[in-house]
């Protein structure tokens, strides 16, 4: 019999430890009660001031803006691909995880060229590689890169990165879906021309609006590239320049809520405040889950603080499906493994998540355990 209390966010809810959708806190919720006219100058203001907010987390904001895509965050990296990548332009995708893969995928459907510099999940990419690669093919003008690639908690090297890309002269687009507010990015050192997010990841909004933070003057050369009328970066941004209004209806109630999500982020200290939290969340649960036996995928200078990958242990008697039923019993939601490299299952540590939240996971994880009479032995490496 458990004598935990069903862990519970400040409405009830299983808290998340999840990459996205998560844990949000009563006031983002509470901001989605009301209704709006999409074309209401009340509306109009309040997504005029989202839209501005975003590039200021990246030291953009005199150099780039912000063009909003309704849908999840690959809405917004297809959109930023197909408008940004001309028909005759050819991209070095970098791949170490499920989503440069599907940026791939999205680039063969569209009929763009494609290079593959592609390491294991738990590798950054090659630096020698990626200058050998665009020393070698002058047709390259594109390389794309995911600064936390969510399939295993990684965080590449994406300074390192966008140096090699600006010395070969060829152009940065960036999927930070799972680092935006939480991992410092300084748009004044690092040279990209489009930076992929969404509203329910380290911002702490809830899903429903993708959007691209775009230098200005390569979001000026787009025109006429798109293969979609819908995720036509350009044409969505001359609308909303025209007449303050999205072309299609927009998620307003996401909106709004993000709007409240982004002023708790300044609130927090912006992302050095939630960056900083999600960093004792991640040592607290990393530190705890090895001290019951488990090991993580990842070295700790690869390791980033958004969502940690836990290798499975070789106990007979730990079956994952039990774990997170039982987990999710007492209020706490985890993640499927999604590795080719391991045997393996994920804990994330952003959200409305504090340090408590993840003692408390702890002390589940550890009752749970005993219940299933697992032996605590670490995982053999792979």
């Amino acid at each position: 019999m458990s004598q935990i209390r069903p862990a519970a966010s400040e409405t009830g809810d299983p808290l998340l430890l999840t990459p996205g959708p998560l844990t949000t806190s009563r006031s983002v919720k509470q901001a989605m009660v009301h209704d709006w006219g999409s074309r209401d100058a009340a509306f109009i203001a309040i997504n005029t001031a989202v839209m501005e907010a975003l590039p200021r987390i990246v030291c953009g904001e005199d150099r780039y803006v912000t063009v909003p895509m309704q849908g999840s965050g690959t809405f917004a990296v297809e959109a930023m691909l197909t408008t940004f990548v001309p028909r005759g332009g050819k991209v070095l995708v970098l791949i170490n995880g499920a989503y440069g893969s599907r940026a791939r995928r999205i680039l063969d459907i569209a009929g763009r060229a494609t290079v593959v510099h592609e390491t294991a999940e738990d590798a950054p990419p090659d630096l020698a590689e990626i200058d050998r690669l665009l020393s070698g093919d002058a047709g390259i003008s594109h390389v794309f890169a995911v600064h936390c690639e969510t399939t295993s908690g990684i965080r590449n090297p994406v300074e390192a990165i966008a140096a090699l890309v600006a010395r070969h002269g060829r152009r940065l687009l960036l999927d930070a879906m799972s680092a935006f507010g939480a991992l410092p990015l300084d748009t004044r050192e690092v040279a990209v021309d489009a930076i992929a997010a969404s509203s329910n990841k380290c911002i702490q909004g809830v899903p429903g609006l993708g959007f691209v933070i775009c230098r200005k003057e390569a979001l000026a050369e787009t025109a006429g590239n798109a293969t979609t009328l819908v995720l036509d970066l350009h044409d969505q941004h001359a609308a909303i320049q025209k007449t303050g209004q999205y072309r299609f209806t927009p998620p307003i109630h996401v909106i709004v809520a993000f709007h409240q999500a982004l002023q708790e982020f300044q609130q927090e200290g912006g992302v050095a405040g939630r960056g900083g939290r999600y960093a004792d969340n991640a040592r607290i649960l990393t530190d705890g889950m090895r001290a019951l036996g488990f090991e993580t995928l990842l070295a700790p200078n690869l390791q980033a603080p958004i969502i940690v990958t836990f290798r499975m242990p070789e106990d007979p008697a730990f079956v994952f499906q039990r774990f997170y039923d039982a987990l999710k019993e007492r209020g706490f939601v985890i993640y499927p493994g999604k590795l080719t490299v391991a045997e393996s299952f994920r804990i994330g540590c952003i959200g409305d998540l504090h340090a408590k939240d993840m003692r408390a996971f702890l002390d589940t994880a550890r009752e749970v355990l005993s219940e299933m009479g697992v032996g605590f032995v670490p995982a053999k490496a792979a």
